[in-house]
Parts: structure tokens; sequence; C-alpha cells
């Protein structure tokens, strides 16, 4: 009877560096600012959804929504206070995305400057631009056209 005799050795890495994991989503000053200011109105919704719809040329656009809780596929965001959750359909979409919140004398938007887009559509409709806004950021929810 012939018996099969398995080796394994384990080895100690040394000296291995340990890399941070990027944000899914890093918010601008700004953007914490505002929706500080937003939710302040709201003391039953625990922070900001941000989430993408079947829209435009390319088939997605953004969205902003209050929300009272997390989802349970929901990726979570906290930074300086605020929580915003990304909906599992948009994590892949905005990772690595910086949202600021910008105003000048005729408007005033969120806006998602995104670097894993390339290029733009120009139909404003769609997430294939480079950076998509809110443009009426007093409502509960927003589509954000690019």
């Amino acid at each position: 009877m012939a018996s099969s005799v398995v080796r394994a050795t384990v080895r100690a890495v040394s000296k291995r560096k340990l890399q941070a994991t990027r944000a899914a989503l890093t918010l601008t000053p700004s953007a914490v600012q505002k929706i500080k200011q937003l939710l302040k109105d709201k003391p039953e919704h625990v922070g900001v959804k941000v989430g993408v719809r079947t829209r435009g040329c390319n088939g997605l656009s953004y969205t902003l929504e209050y929300t009272k809780s997390k989802g349970d596929s929901d990726e979570e965001v906290v930074q300086d206070g605020v929580r915003v959750f990304i909906e599992k359909k948009a994590q892949l979409t905005l990772l690595g995305t910086e949202m600021d919140y910008v105003e000048d004398k005729l408007s005033s938007e969120f806006v998602f400057n995104n670097p894993n887009i390339k290029g733009t559509c120009g139909c404003e409709r769609s997430s294939c631009a480079i950076s998509a806004a809110v443009q009426n950021v007093l409502t509960q929810s927003w589509t954000l056209p690019c």
C-alpha cells in the first residue's frame, strides 16, 4: 500500500506594506457643509443616498435623496460627521469620485468629479460626462444631469 505525502511550507512575509484603501467617495469641505445644512432641517433623516438611474444616451444618471436608514447593500461613507450612502448599483460607478458643492452667481450645485469617466457625450442627461450637477438642492430628491 503506497501512501502519498503532501508537504506544505509556511513562510512569514516580512516587510510587506499594507496599502490603504481608497474611499468609495470623498467629500470636499463645501459639500460636507451643505449636506449638514440640508439635514439640519430634516432631523428624521440620517444622511443622503447617492444612486444611479437609467437615463440619457449612456443609460445612467446620478440621483441624490434624503435617507432615514442604511440599506442592506449600501456602502456607507462617513466624513466629518456627514453620512453618505451609495446604492449597490452605483458603487463601482462612483469609486474614487469626489463630491463637491459649488456656488456661483447664477446657480448652486453638487458636482461629482469622477476620474473613471474618460469622455463626454454632450447629451447632458447621462453619466458619461466628467462631472454631474444637482440643479435644485432644496427638493427631497434630485437628479443629476451631467
